[in-house]
């Protein structure tokens, strides 16, 4: 049981927290449950521990969908790393400076501070991907996201979930495993990403 609360512990304090808000009626609350009917566009996340394929939401997060689409077609995340890892719970990157050697110390402090929160009722299982935000400050979200590996309800409300690994949990797995320094990864991982359009519809 200690165990277990250990590790109950751990999972909150995974990710930096945020005031709990409700969506304003600007952001209906959107079902978890894609559509199926609907063509959503995918994200290839290639590292050298494999590729890890994400399902954007735009039916959840449409702003936050259209600022990684347009990060992710600039080159935006190339090179970045996943600089925190948390083992068996999140693993995070795609902060700008990351990209550059030498300011390991500042991994994790820049690309935020852009974007207004599209909180959801939509829960944090294995394989949710959200957008990171500054410890305290609901409307701080920016390039950085996280993935979730394991079910953190605690999280719901908080964080902007803009989409869903698809393929490869097991790569993303594989980075929370890494040697870390605290929370910062010892290993460089950096990604490449790419954006995949769905086809049109007939």
């Amino acid at each position: 049981m200690k165990a277990a609360a250990a590790l109950v512990l751990g999972l909150l304090l995974a990710v930096p927290s945020a005031a709990a808000q409700e969506p304003t009626a600007a952001e209906p609350v959107a079902s978890a449950t894609p559509d199926p009917a609907a063509a959503y566009p995918r994200a290839r996340i290639e590292t050298a521990k494999g590729t890890i394929v994400i399902r954007l939401r735009p039916d959840l997060a449409p702003r936050h969908v259209k600022a990684f689409v347009a990060t992710a077609k600039a080159k935006g995340y190339d090179r970045t790393t996943f600089h925190r890892v948390i083992k068996h719970a999140i693993v995070q990157g795609g902060d700008p400076i990351s990209a550059k050697r030498g300011f390991e110390s500042r991994y994790g402090t820049t690309g935020l501070g852009t974007m207004r929160p599209e909180f959801t009722k939509a829960p944090f299982e294995r394989g949710v991907v959200a957008a990171v935000l500054k410890p305290g400050v609901p409307a701080s979200a920016g390039q950085q996201f996280f993935i979730c590996l394991y079910p953190q309800p605690t999280l719901q409300g908080k964080f902007t979930i803009f989409a869903e690994v698809v393929e490869g949990i097991e790569v993303a797995d594989a980075i929370s495993l890494l040697p870390v320094d605290g929370e910062r990864a010892l290993e460089r991982v950096e990604m490449k990403v790419t954006i995949e359009e769905p086809p049109p519809v007939s």
